[in-house]
């Protein structure tokens, strides 16, 4: 009942963060993409010139990297390890329609997310211009999956470990009775 709660509680601000994050990331990763390949295009001008031309499949990439990350992590946070594919494809189709709606109620009131020109105007979007931000920001959901493999084998490492313990000391233990 306690995880019930605790789910029904956290779902709104995981659905508000993953919409957020998934909303910025299509919005700034095309210049930030553009950002990093411009750089790279003046000290390898030929791998430069072949990224430049493949840039919309470098931007789908990087941008499908978030929706994975989002999508693994988020039915994970609201339904737990033990969860069924068809609930998480309700989640995970909940958070996309979230998006489209929220879209579309903010474009309602003056702010175009769909348009990138009104978007870029903007003086906070000028830091995707900067190598050092863009090349961070296109890192992020790397960052997340490498953050989350970890803490996922020490979780089993801790798991393995005490539960060789557990088999040892049983093991001391029925010897000692013997």
């Amino acid at each position: 009942m306690a995880c019930l709660v605790r789910a029904a509680l956290a779902t709104p601000a995981y659905l508000s963060v993953a919409w957020a994050l998934m909303v910025s990331y299509q919005i700034f990763t095309q210049t930030a993409v553009k950002t990093v390949v411009d750089l790279v295009n003046v000290y390898w001008p030929l791998f430069g010139g072949w990224l430049t031309l493949r840039i919309d499949m470098i931007v789908f990439v990087y941008a499908f990297a978030w929706v994975f990350v989002l999508s693994s992590i988020i039915p994970t946070l609201i339904l737990g390890k033990e969860r069924s594919v068809l609930v998480q494809f309700i989640v995970c189709l909940t958070l996309t329609l979230l998006g489209l709606i929220l879209v579309d109620v903010l474009k309602g009131y003056g702010f175009d997310l769909s348009n990138p020109t009104m978007l870029l105007a903007n003086p906070y979007t000028q830091i995707f211009n900067s190598l050092f931000f863009a090349a961070f920001y296109l890192a992020l959901p790397y960052v997340f999956m490498i953050g989350i493999d970890i803490r996922s084998k020490k979780k089993r490492s801790e798991k393995e470990n005490k539960r060789t313990q557990d088999l040892t000391d049983n093991y001391i233990k029925l010897k000692q009775e013997q």
